[in-house]
């Protein structure tokens, strides 16, 4: 397709996301602005308070109720695990992708894009975070992925004709912004200056330009096309193209095809444009556009979707708290002070101004004249009908959206009672949770495609373990596997095997640590005998200064096969009865005290061990020649299965 065609299909398309989505963003704005800015009072209202005096109170409970979900959600991060699902496959190179993962998402900060979406979700209905690849340094042509906030969901326009939970199915995404015409310039022409008529802005409409800004697209193109893959006789399926092009090495190793077969496939591609030109076109190489969209509560009706947020149906409720509240405000601190009644003659003579100021001035005593005492008439009281109308909205609102106050809704109960208790609300608002799991989950397997086509070839890459451990892996085309205690991690193939993911939510690791440290303690507790056996454990997951050099300590006092050492032979516990029974033979001597004895069984222990250590040593020397042979034997290492999509 030419740019002509590409500007004429992206301005129809973004036409009919715009009106499509224009109901959806227009209550989002409405919810942001009431929820989070404050913005509850009805124009008309509010200018007639101002004008007359009165006071337009805002108090604000919709943010308790916002924070008490999306905190939840921060507490309970949605943690993306990839395993194995082929033969091609396996479980340590499922390992190093789960600490590659871990990795992209700390280095380019994840958990912010995942907060700020989430808060959007439960905010407005909806907010999105992005996947890009980016070069690794200045000085390198290596390149990483990288997780990146959205800050404005405005920003983003998705498929129209989307149908699944979690927006998979994008076929057409806008990712847009606003730029002011200086600053195109300098970005984007060199800092030169451009003839906005000659070159066709000015007849643009007015969301592509409107004379002082301008707005820059990208448009995300997703198109189905087929493709040819064909399965090896090494057992392997790779893309048609791949095999061309690598045909003399498989012709090498003698690897013929098989079979073959054309599957669906897409084609992705990214234009950076604007309403009059096309700056940059680029090839994507994963099958999904890297946009992921986290949805608050979606309601379809009659195929159009619409997303809503946790606070939506409680507007009206909040409107009339604040009014309620404005109300009481204004009948008790605004309302008169109540006159004195008393006989005409008792406010003359010498304190006459005196009774005149009595409401507004402060006076040590008050004179009367006459007989008759005056009195001031009894306040009417707190109007208990106004204060009964805030409290019966403010219910409303707990009711509406499913967050309680525990504390008052029961009497006090046992632990595991009031823990349900709090729970509660967590189940009116789990669908919250769920659609960020869905949607993390979604962002996962983006990655999860991409990563053959970033992390290939002879690169040494950074991994973190779940506890924060940094580890690096080198990737290759071999399928080699060295012990790792001699210092060798092996090499990897991140482009062979299929792999699938899934997405637990539950709390940080921290928590999850600190949480062990108290069942341990508890199972010491009630079985004493444990605690030499898991005290290297207990102490690992304590935060003490020091704690993991104690751990090391403890775990060197432990037996060789609880450190990790090789699997039992049957031999060894033959051997160690042996050695029980010396032990026994010797416990028995010294109670007889027959030294010539006891050196005899001494020596004859001694014969024992080095026969015992001598067996050992040919049993490990015929296991290692034995997976010599195996490795030798071994095909040669799969290949990869997809094509570069560029």
């Amino acid at each position: 397709m030419t740019d002509d065609d590409i500007l004429k299909e992206a301005k129809e398309a973004f036409t009919l996301v715009s009106d499509y989505e224009q109901e959806n963003r227009n209550l989002a704005e409405e919810d942001i602005r009431f929820s989070r800015l404050g913005d509850q009072w009805d124009d008309d209202v509010l200018r007639q308070r101002q004008e007359q005096g009165r006071p337009a109170l805002t108090i604000n409970k919709l943010p308790t109720f916002i924070r008490q979900v999306v905190n939840n959600a921060r507490q309970n991060k949605p943690q993306i695990k990839v395993r194995p699902v082929d033969s091609g496959a396996d479980v340590a190179t499922a390992k190093i992708i789960n600490g590659l993962i871990r990795n992209i998402e700390q280095t380019s900060n994840a958990d912010v894009a995942y907060d700020t979406a989430a808060d959007f979700a439960v905010t407005m209905g909806f907010g999105y975070f992005r996947i890009d690849v980016d070069y690794s340094d200045d000085d390198t042509f290596e390149q990483d992925i990288r997780i990146e906030r959205v800050a404005n969901p405005f920003n983003v326009f998705g498929d129209p004709y989307s149908e699944a939970a979690d927006s998979s199915d994008w076929n057409s995404a806008f990712y847009v912004k606003l730029l002011s015409t200086d600053e195109f310039e300098r970005r984007y022409k060199g800092a030169e200056k451009v003839d906005w008529e000659q070159t066709g802005y000015t007849k643009l409409d007015h969301a592509w330009f409107d004379g002082e800004e301008i707005m820059i697209a990208e448009y995300w193109r997703r198109v189905e096309e087929p493709r040819t893959v064909l399965l090896l006789s090494d057992g392997s399926v790779v893309g048609a193209k791949v095999y061309e092009k690598n045909r003399p090495d498989f012709d090498l190793l003698g690897i013929t095809v098989e079979n073959n077969r054309v599957v669906k496939s897409h084609k992705i591609t990214h234009y950076l444009m604007t309403g009059a030109e096309v700056l940059e076109t680029t090839s994507w190489a994963g099958r999904y556009i890297p946009i992921i969209p986290v949805y608050g509560e979606e309601v379809n009706i009659e195929g159009k979707r619409y997303f809503r947020s946790l606070i939506r149906d409680a507007i009206d409720a909040q409107r009339m708290h604040n009014y309620w509240r404005t109300a009481t405000t204004e009948l008790v601190a605004l309302a008169p002070k109540a006159p004195f009644i008393g006989p005409e003659d008792a406010f003359t003579g010498k304190d006459a101004r005196k009774w005149e100021t009595a409401n507004t001035e402060q006076h040590a005593f008050l004179a009367y004249s006459g007989e008759v005492e005056p009195k001031r008439q009894p306040f009417a009281g707190i109007p208990a009908g106004a204060l009964q109308e805030a409290l019966n909205a403010s219910d409303d609102m707990k009711a509406i959206i499913g967050l309680f106050d525990t504390e008052v809704d029961y009497p006090a109960a046992s632990g595991k009672a009031i823990f349900y208790r709090e729970r509660k609300g967590d189940v009116s608002t789990f669908h919250f949770i769920d659609n960020l799991s869905r949607a993390i989950r979604h962002g996962g397997r983006v990655v999860l495609d991409l990563i053959p086509h970033v992390y290939s070839g002879q690169r040494i890459i950074r991994t973190l373990g779940q506890d924060g451990t940094v580890e690096s892996a080198q990737l290759g085309q071999e399928a080699v596997r060295e012990d790792p205690k001699e210092g060798i991690t092996g090499v990897y193939d991140l482009t062979a095997g299929k792999y699938d993911l899934v997405v637990e939510t539950g709390p940080s690791y921290t928590t999850q640590r600190q949480e062990a440290a108290d069942q341990m303690m508890e199972l010491i507790r009630v079985y004493p005998d444990a605690a030499p056996v898991i005290g290297d454990l207990l102490v690992k997951n304590l935060d003490w200064p020091g704690a993991d050099e104690i751990a090391e300590r403890l775990k060197a006092l432990l037996p060789a096969v609880l450190q990790g050492g090789q699997e039992e032979d049957p031999r060894l516990a033959e051997a160690m009865q042996m050695i029980q029974k010396l032990q026994g033979a010797i416990e028995q001597l010294h109670a007889d005290r027959s030294i010539e004895q006891f050196e005899a069984s001494v020596k004859a222990f001694t014969a024992e061990s080095k026969a015992f250590d001598a067996e050992t040593k040919r049993i490990s020397a015929l296991a290692k020649a034995g997976k010599d042979i195996a490795d030798a034997a071994s095909p040669p290492g799969p290949h990869d299965r997809y094509e570069d999509a560029a």
